[in-house]
């Protein structure tokens, strides 16, 4: 197990913390269930690709600009690898996760290779290139979350990135008209578009008509296969970091689940409530449960 922090660290963490939990999220981040010694590290990692996000998604600034900006924040990065101070709590709180508990620093910049093609790449022509994306901007977080609990075996990695591409694609259909109106992009296939009969101007409108419906029911029934196939990793992972990736886990059932009830009004984001923590939290307490996760077909 690694050293305890120095106070200047634990201070640090601290902030990551706060910093954290100030931003709403669907699914928990650093919550107080984790164990307390990885909520720092949590809360860093989660920071890193915050500070990334909001550098690509910057539309006041052109794209060269925020590019560069992004190539700044991977230079940060590689210093905080190798230790070089930095008087910035974030980058001082990941710099001693990244030497504690031996994360790999690719991962890092696969993260930084999503947030660079978010301001290059706008459509995606198929479900393979979306994949392929969630494979840089989702699944690096599971891995280094695996990695500060040295669970890294190839089965658990696999549930990991099924459960962190469906997350991915979650959040897609839950902000898709935020996405378009806000920064252009549409995630969905643009081959699936086409045979539905689905045009950006059902997305720019609003339209939830049956051809709609019929792309958003394949989009969700993949989804939900995709976390089904992830969901074992709860029940394997021991303690509260496995009570925290089922709540995880579920916390996106939860999500897919309101999102296929909406049918007349696709273009909604889903907000969880006290009712939704409860089921939550009531599948959670119960690994075989929480592996054997149930969404909602479509009525």
């Amino acid at each position: 197990m690694p050293a305890p922090p120095d106070r200047e660290i634990r201070r640090a963490y601290a902030q990551c913390i706060d910093k954290a939990r100030a931003h709403y999220e669907n699914f928990p981040v650093a919550s107080r269930l984790l164990p307390a010694r990885l909520r720092g590290p949590v809360a860093a990692i989660y920071l890193f690709a915050r500070r990334a996000d909001d550098l690509a998604d910057e539309g006041s600034l052109p794209a060269e600009a925020r590019l560069r900006a992004l190539d700044e924040l991977e230079q940060q990065l590689l210093a905080a690898a190798e230790s070089r101070l930095d008087d910035d709590p974030g980058f001082l709180a990941l710099a001693h996760a990244i030497r504690s508990h031996g994360l790999p620093v690719a991962l890092f910049q696969d993260l930084l290779n999503a947030f660079r093609q978010d301001v290059n790449k706008k459509r995606y022509g198929d479900f393979g290139e979306l994949m392929q994306y969630c494979r840089l901007s989702a699944n690096p977080v599971g891995r280094l979350l695996l990695h500060l609990v040295g669970h890294t075996d190839k089965r658990s990695l696999a549930w990991s990135d099924a459960i962190c591409s469906s997350l991915q694609l979650i959040n897609f259909y839950q902000d898709l008209s935020q996405d378009y109106h806000e920064m252009g992009r549409i995630y969905l296939p643009q081959d699936e578009m086409a045979r539905f009969g689905v045009t950006e101007r059902h997305i720019a409108e609003a339209i939830s008509d049956m051809s709609m419906q019929r792309l958003m029911h394949l989009q969700f029934t993949r989804a939900d296969r995709l976390l089904r196939s992830g969901a074992p990793l709860g029940g394997v992972l021991k303690g509260r970091f496995g009570l925290e990736i089922r709540l995880i886990t579920l916390a996106g059932a939860r999500v897919l689940w309101h999102l296929r009830r909406q049918q007349s009004n696709l273009f909604s984001r889903p907000r969880l409530r006290l009712a939704d923590y409860a089921v939550i939290l009531r599948g959670a307490l119960f690994p075989a449960r929480a592996a054997r996760i149930a969404t909602a077909r479509t009525p």
